[in-house]
Protein backbone atom coordinates (compact mmCIF):
# COMPACT_ATOMS: atom_id res chain seq x y z
CA UNK A 1 0.00 0.00 0.00
CA UNK A 2 1.36 3.43 -0.83
CA UNK A 3 2.06 5.84 1.60
CA UNK A 4 0.80 8.94 0.17
CA UNK A 5 -1.55 11.08 1.98
CA UNK A 6 -3.61 11.71 -1.30
CA UNK A 7 -4.14 8.57 -3.40
CA UNK A 8 -5.40 11.15 -6.15
CA UNK A 9 -4.45 14.61 -7.61
CA UNK A 10 -5.40 17.03 -10.53
CA UNK A 11 -4.37 20.08 -11.14
CA UNK A 12 -5.75 22.00 -13.62
CA UNK A 13 -7.13 19.58 -15.35
CA UNK A 14 -9.35 19.55 -18.67
CA UNK A 15 -10.15 17.57 -21.77
CA UNK A 16 -11.68 18.76 -24.39
CA UNK A 17 -13.84 16.61 -27.14
CA UNK A 18 -14.12 18.07 -30.58
CA UNK A 19 -15.87 21.47 -29.96
CA UNK A 20 -17.02 20.75 -26.20
CA UNK A 21 -15.01 20.92 -23.09
CA UNK A 22 -15.62 17.85 -20.91
CA UNK A 23 -13.95 18.80 -17.77
CA UNK A 24 -12.27 22.11 -16.93
CA UNK A 25 -9.37 23.69 -15.12
CA UNK A 26 -10.09 20.80 -12.12
CA UNK A 27 -8.02 21.01 -9.28
CA UNK A 28 -9.07 18.22 -6.75
CA UNK A 29 -7.57 15.97 -4.49
CA UNK A 30 -8.86 12.65 -3.01
CA UNK A 31 -7.28 11.64 0.60
CA UNK A 32 -6.54 7.88 0.85
CA UNK A 33 -8.81 5.83 3.01
CA UNK A 34 -12.35 7.49 2.17
CA UNK A 35 -15.62 6.52 0.25
CA UNK A 36 -16.19 9.20 -2.05
CA UNK A 37 -19.23 10.14 -4.06
CA UNK A 38 -18.90 11.74 -7.63
CA UNK A 39 -22.51 13.27 -8.61
CA UNK A 40 -23.66 15.56 -10.98
CA UNK A 41 -26.20 15.80 -14.21
CA UNK A 42 -25.62 13.50 -17.41
CA UNK A 43 -22.55 14.96 -19.17
CA UNK A 44 -21.28 16.58 -16.33
CA UNK A 45 -17.50 15.03 -16.96
CA UNK A 46 -18.01 12.09 -14.18
CA UNK A 47 -17.00 9.65 -16.63
CA UNK A 48 -14.40 11.60 -18.63
CA UNK A 49 -12.78 12.25 -15.13
CA UNK A 50 -12.66 8.54 -14.09
CA UNK A 51 -11.22 7.43 -17.58
CA UNK A 52 -8.56 9.95 -16.99
CA UNK A 53 -7.62 8.46 -13.57
CA UNK A 54 -7.46 5.03 -15.51
CA UNK A 55 -5.14 6.19 -18.36
CA UNK A 56 -7.74 5.52 -20.57
CA UNK A 57 -7.94 9.50 -21.58
CA UNK A 58 -5.09 11.81 -21.94
CA UNK A 59 -5.10 15.34 -20.68
CA UNK A 60 -5.75 18.10 -23.01
CA UNK A 61 -4.18 19.84 -20.58
CA UNK A 62 -3.15 20.06 -16.61
CA UNK A 63 -2.14 16.70 -15.02
CA UNK A 64 -3.82 13.84 -12.59
CA UNK A 65 -1.44 11.91 -10.64
CA UNK A 66 -1.99 8.44 -9.16
CA UNK A 67 0.29 8.26 -6.33
CA UNK A 68 2.34 10.52 -7.11
CA UNK A 69 2.62 9.06 -10.08
CA UNK A 70 0.91 10.09 -14.11
CA UNK A 71 -1.40 6.62 -15.57
CA UNK A 72 0.41 3.99 -16.86
CA UNK A 73 1.47 0.48 -15.81
CA UNK A 74 2.68 1.42 -12.62
CA UNK A 75 -0.86 3.22 -11.65
CA UNK A 76 -2.70 0.71 -13.62
CA UNK A 77 -1.80 -2.09 -11.17
CA UNK A 78 -2.77 -0.20 -8.59
CA UNK A 79 -6.31 0.72 -9.51
CA UNK A 80 -9.65 -1.52 -9.88
CA UNK A 81 -12.30 0.05 -12.26
CA UNK A 82 -15.68 -0.73 -13.13
CA UNK A 83 -16.72 0.67 -15.85
CA UNK A 84 -20.93 1.98 -16.53
CA UNK A 85 -21.24 -0.64 -19.50
CA UNK A 86 -20.15 -4.08 -20.19
CA UNK A 87 -16.48 -5.17 -20.69
CA UNK A 88 -16.94 -9.07 -20.57
CA UNK A 89 -17.41 -11.58 -23.23
CA UNK A 90 -20.62 -13.64 -23.26
CA UNK A 91 -19.29 -16.94 -24.00
CA UNK A 92 -16.71 -16.56 -20.27
CA UNK A 93 -18.29 -18.44 -17.47
CA UNK A 94 -17.65 -16.98 -13.83
CA UNK A 95 -15.02 -19.05 -13.04
CA UNK A 96 -13.25 -18.43 -16.57
CA UNK A 97 -13.63 -14.81 -15.74
CA UNK A 98 -11.98 -15.44 -11.95
CA UNK A 99 -8.92 -17.34 -13.58
CA UNK A 100 -8.23 -14.89 -16.10
CA UNK A 101 -8.29 -11.89 -13.70
CA UNK A 102 -6.31 -13.97 -11.44
CA UNK A 103 -3.35 -14.67 -13.98
CA UNK A 104 -3.43 -10.56 -15.16
CA UNK A 105 -4.17 -9.01 -11.87
CA UNK A 106 -1.28 -9.58 -8.78
CA UNK A 107 -3.54 -8.55 -6.47
CA UNK A 108 -6.47 -10.71 -7.12
CA UNK A 109 -7.86 -12.46 -4.53
CA UNK A 110 -9.95 -15.95 -6.23
CA UNK A 111 -10.81 -16.89 -2.49
CA UNK A 112 -12.14 -13.42 -1.94
CA UNK A 113 -13.91 -13.45 -5.54
CA UNK A 114 -16.06 -17.01 -4.69
CA UNK A 115 -16.69 -15.94 -1.16
CA UNK A 116 -18.72 -12.85 -2.94
CA UNK A 117 -20.39 -14.92 -5.12
CA UNK A 118 -22.05 -16.98 -2.43
CA UNK A 119 -23.01 -14.22 -0.90
CA UNK A 120 -24.57 -12.61 -4.07
CA UNK A 121 -25.84 -16.26 -4.77
CA UNK A 122 -24.24 -16.03 -7.97
CA UNK A 123 -23.46 -19.49 -9.66
CA UNK A 124 -19.71 -19.70 -10.72
CA UNK A 125 -20.46 -22.12 -13.17
CA UNK A 126 -22.83 -19.94 -14.94
CA UNK A 127 -21.86 -18.13 -18.69
CA UNK A 128 -21.94 -14.62 -18.92
CA UNK A 129 -24.47 -14.53 -21.68
CA UNK A 130 -27.05 -16.31 -19.97
CA UNK A 131 -27.05 -13.53 -17.31
CA UNK A 132 -29.44 -10.71 -16.39
CA UNK A 133 -28.52 -7.33 -16.69
CA UNK A 134 -27.92 -6.79 -12.92
CA UNK A 135 -26.28 -10.56 -12.34
CA UNK A 136 -23.87 -9.09 -14.65
CA UNK A 137 -23.40 -5.95 -12.82
CA UNK A 138 -23.21 -8.18 -9.71
CA UNK A 139 -19.89 -10.32 -11.10
CA UNK A 140 -18.38 -7.11 -12.54
CA UNK A 141 -18.35 -5.82 -9.68
CA UNK A 142 -17.19 -9.11 -7.66
CA UNK A 143 -13.98 -8.76 -10.13
CA UNK A 144 -13.14 -5.43 -9.50
CA UNK A 145 -13.29 -5.54 -5.50
CA UNK A 146 -11.19 -8.81 -5.23
CA UNK A 147 -8.42 -7.24 -6.16
CA UNK A 148 -6.49 -5.30 -3.16
CA UNK A 149 -6.06 -1.80 -4.86
CA UNK A 150 -5.00 1.48 -4.02
CA UNK A 151 -8.17 3.28 -5.61
CA UNK A 152 -11.31 1.59 -6.71
CA UNK A 153 -13.30 3.78 -9.50
CA UNK A 154 -16.74 2.59 -9.64
CA UNK A 155 -19.05 3.98 -12.83
CA UNK A 156 -22.33 3.92 -11.88
CA UNK A 157 -21.72 0.54 -9.89
CA UNK A 158 -25.71 0.34 -9.23
CA UNK A 159 -27.61 1.82 -11.86
CA UNK A 160 -28.81 -1.55 -13.24
CA UNK A 161 -29.41 -3.46 -10.00
CA UNK A 162 -32.88 -3.58 -8.46
CA UNK A 163 -34.07 -1.40 -5.98
CA UNK A 164 -34.30 -4.53 -3.33
CA UNK A 165 -30.52 -5.32 -3.80
CA UNK A 166 -28.86 -1.96 -4.02
CA UNK A 167 -28.18 -1.75 0.08
CA UNK A 168 -26.56 -5.80 -0.37
CA UNK A 169 -24.17 -4.07 -3.15
CA UNK A 170 -23.32 -1.57 -1.13
CA UNK A 171 -22.61 -3.52 1.94
CA UNK A 172 -20.44 -5.92 -0.57
CA UNK A 173 -17.90 -2.51 -1.94
CA UNK A 174 -18.05 -1.41 1.52
CA UNK A 175 -16.62 -4.59 3.03
CA UNK A 176 -14.86 -5.62 0.29
CA UNK A 177 -12.05 -2.82 -0.47
CA UNK A 178 -8.56 -2.82 0.38
CA UNK A 179 -7.41 -1.37 3.71
CA UNK A 180 -6.51 2.33 3.59
CA UNK A 181 -7.84 2.51 0.07
CA UNK A 182 -10.11 5.58 -1.81
CA UNK A 183 -13.28 4.20 -3.34
CA UNK A 184 -14.73 6.56 -5.90
CA UNK A 185 -18.39 6.16 -6.68
CA UNK A 186 -19.95 7.98 -9.38
CA UNK A 187 -23.44 7.80 -9.33
CA UNK A 188 -27.03 9.65 -9.79
CA UNK A 189 -28.38 7.42 -6.78
CA UNK A 190 -27.34 9.49 -4.52
CA UNK A 191 -30.08 8.91 -1.61
CA UNK A 192 -28.86 4.89 -2.11
CA UNK A 193 -25.40 5.72 -1.77
CA UNK A 194 -24.99 8.14 0.43
CA UNK A 195 -25.28 6.64 3.42
CA UNK A 196 -22.01 4.86 3.01
CA UNK A 197 -20.05 8.31 1.38
CA UNK A 198 -17.33 9.97 3.98
CA UNK A 199 -16.73 12.64 1.20
CA UNK A 200 -18.77 14.04 -1.68
CA UNK A 201 -17.85 15.78 -4.86
CA UNK A 202 -20.19 18.00 -7.32
CA UNK A 203 -19.36 18.54 -10.74
CA UNK A 204 -21.22 20.47 -13.20
CA UNK A 205 -19.87 21.39 -17.26
CA UNK A 206 -16.93 19.95 -16.55
CA UNK A 207 -16.36 21.89 -13.56
CA UNK A 208 -15.89 20.86 -9.28
CA UNK A 209 -18.42 23.32 -7.54
CA UNK A 210 -18.18 21.41 -4.13
CA UNK A 211 -16.01 18.82 -2.28
CA UNK A 212 -17.15 17.99 1.19
CA UNK A 213 -17.75 15.98 3.70
CA UNK A 214 -20.91 14.78 3.69
CA UNK A 215 -21.17 15.50 7.37
CA UNK A 216 -19.97 19.26 6.95
CA UNK A 217 -22.49 19.56 4.46
CA UNK A 218 -25.36 17.96 6.36
CA UNK A 219 -24.44 20.00 9.28
CA UNK A 220 -23.91 23.57 7.33
CA UNK A 221 -26.94 23.03 4.69
CA UNK A 222 -29.30 21.06 7.70
CA UNK A 223 -30.31 18.71 4.62
CA UNK A 224 -29.43 15.52 3.24
CA UNK A 225 -26.83 15.31 -0.12
CA UNK A 226 -29.74 14.17 -2.34
CA UNK A 227 -31.43 17.15 -1.31
CA UNK A 228 -28.85 19.55 -1.73
CA UNK A 229 -27.69 18.16 -5.12
CA UNK A 230 -31.22 18.00 -6.36
CA UNK A 231 -31.66 22.27 -5.03
CA UNK A 232 -28.54 23.02 -6.88
CA UNK A 233 -28.98 21.17 -10.29
CA UNK A 234 -33.22 21.46 -10.36
CA UNK A 235 -33.85 22.51 -14.04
Amino acid sequence: MNEERYVVECRGLSKKYKNSMALKQVDLKLERGKIIGLVGPNGSGKTTLIKLLNGLLVPTAGEVLINGTAPGPETKARVSYLPDNNYLSNWMTITQMIDFYGDFYADFHKEKAYAMLESLGLNAKQKFKTMSKGMKEKVQLVLVMSREADLYCLDEPIAGVDPAARDYILRTIISNYAEGATVLISTHLIAEVEKVLDEVVFIRGGEVIRHAEVEEIREKYDRSVDALFREEFKC
